[in-house]
């Protein structure tokens, strides 16, 4: 058994049984792939996929231990890596971190800026995505760190750190007629076409749970992982915006009208979520520090020792 024939046999389940696929991620070839996963499930005396012919078409029970196995010494051998790089190249590597688009655009800058300043010869990568596809890029290893709300705190395998909390504002153009119905309420709010962000009303969102406490159903007419794309079609006329009220910028967004409704809605809190069995290097928990001061390395260590199991 080798290392090689376990990451082949990891991208191709992530790559959707897409051999090809998986082949390229890899820089390698296809018959390549093929023939190391065929020699581990020889040397095993088991079948890793199913297939019809030649074509993948799914995992077959022992397939899914062994899968689970393989994360464990993939992430096992990145974890050695980085104790090698922590004391080699102690300020030198890559970080990447996955969060949603609002706190990308809104949050993360000022953090942003004074990491690279401080560490100029860090990669730093971005990845956006929905509070779902966050947890599962940092479950998968994908992503060092997540910073999402909703769902992310949700993931057993991930320690997720309560960041900060915020609320949501509903924007329109002006002159619209809501502006001329205050106070807002809930029901006032299903009254006109609603767009607001696509994970806002699914998995038992705080969103919608409000709506359903009142007995309400807003009319959701479009969705968007993007507040920007949101203030976009309202302006447009489209329907009114509920968003994050730190996406609302009062110089930037001017043409909008922006109403508070903090009191319509709990706070939400965000979250940064770290897999609870990887090797953080030096500068991703200076990176966390510097998004959320209350929570220093030997904080977040403390934290990581306390989970059950660890």
């Amino acid at each position: 058994m080798k290392i090689h024939q376990l990451r082949y046999v990891r991208e191709v389940a992530r790559q959707g049984l897409s051999v090809s696929i998986a082949a390229d991620a890899l820089h390698t070839s296809q018959p390549g792939v093929s023939k190391q996963i065929q020699l581990l499930e020889e040397e095993l005396n088991l079948q890793i996929f199913k297939r019809n012919g030649k074509r993948l078409i799914g995992i077959t029970e022992p397939g899914r231990i062994i899968l689970e196995l393989a994360e464990r010494v993939m992430l096992e051998m990145d974890n050695i890596k980085r104790v090698g790089e922590e004391f080699t190249h102690e300020d030198t590597g890559a970080l990447t971190i996955a969060t949603t688009h609002t706190q990308a655009r809104y949050r993360l800058p000022a953090a942003v800026k004074e990491f690279m300043a401080q560490y100029p010869k860090v990669k730093l990568t971005i990845h956006q995505g929905n509070p779902t596809q966050v947890a599962e890029q940092v479950q998968k290893g994908e992503a060092d760190i997540g910073i999402a709300t909703e769902s992310i705190s949700s993931f057993e395998d991930l320690l997720c750190l309560p960041c900060y909390q915020w609320n949501r504002c509903v924007v329109t153009p002006k002159g619209h007629p809501l502006l001329d119905d205050l106070p807002l309420t809930l029901e006032k709010i299903t009254r006109y076409p609603l767009i607001t962000y696509d994970f806002a009303f699914t998995g038992g969102s705080l969103v919608s749970k409000v709506f359903e406490k009142e007995g309400l159903e807003p009319n959701v007419v479009l969705t968007a992982i993007d507040a920007d794309v949101i203030k976009t079609y309202v302006n447009l006329g489209l329907g009114v915006g509920l968003l994050a009220n730190m996406a609302y910028d009062p110089v930037r967004d001017s043409h909008l009208v922006m109403l508070d409704v903090s009191d319509l809605f709990p706070p939400s809190t965000t979250y940064i979520g770290l897999r609870k069995d990887a090797y953080l290097r030096g500068y991703a928990y200076a990176f966390i520090e510097l998004l959320a001061p209350h929570y220093g390395r030997k904080a977040v260590e403390a934290e990581l020792k306390s989970v059950p199991g660890e």
